[in-house]
């Protein structure tokens, strides 16, 4: 699939790591480093715009590497990207460590994962269908 993009960084384009990679690394577009305190969050803006097609969704996620090293994580994960917003793909980073973490210029922030998504359509009824679970939720399926 190919998807039009603006890049206003000096990053270079967002890349797949590996063959199989379903998400490419997203980095840093800030001109200084950024200290996130514990429990700070601030929006990281990657200096990228995207024309997604109908149908297609951006998600960004966390990095593991990040999230496990340094307890940084993306605080609204996944982030959704509308096939129809052209603005700066921001990353809203959380500091979930006891220490202030720094974010440096160019860094890999996030993860982009390219989604085809459907549109519901919704039917008013009186009654749904009955199913064994029921209404049970929230660990209602037992622990195995």
């Amino acid at each position: 699939m190919k998807i039009e993009i603006i890049n206003k960084s000096n990053n270079p384009l967002p890349e797949y790591a590996t063959e199989q990679s379903a998400g490419l690394d997203l980095r840093a577009n800030i001109e200084n480093t950024v200290t996130l305190k514990p429990l700070e969050r601030k929006l990281i803006p990657t200096g990228l715009h995207l024309a997604l097609p109908s149908g297609y969704e951006a998600q960004v996620r966390p990095r593991s590497g990040l999230a496990y090293k340094k307890g940084i994580t993306v605080l609204n994960a996944p982030g959704t990207i509308d096939a129809d917003y052209r603005g700066d793909v921001g990353v809203i980073l959380i500091n979930l460590s006891n220490e202030a973490v720094e974010i440096a210029p160019g860094e890999r922030v996030a993860q982009l994962v390219v989604a085809e998504y459907t549109q519901a359509t919704w039917v008013e009824v009186k009654e749904l269908t009955e199913t064994d679970r029921g209404s049970g939720g929230f660990g209602s399926t037992g622990k195995s």
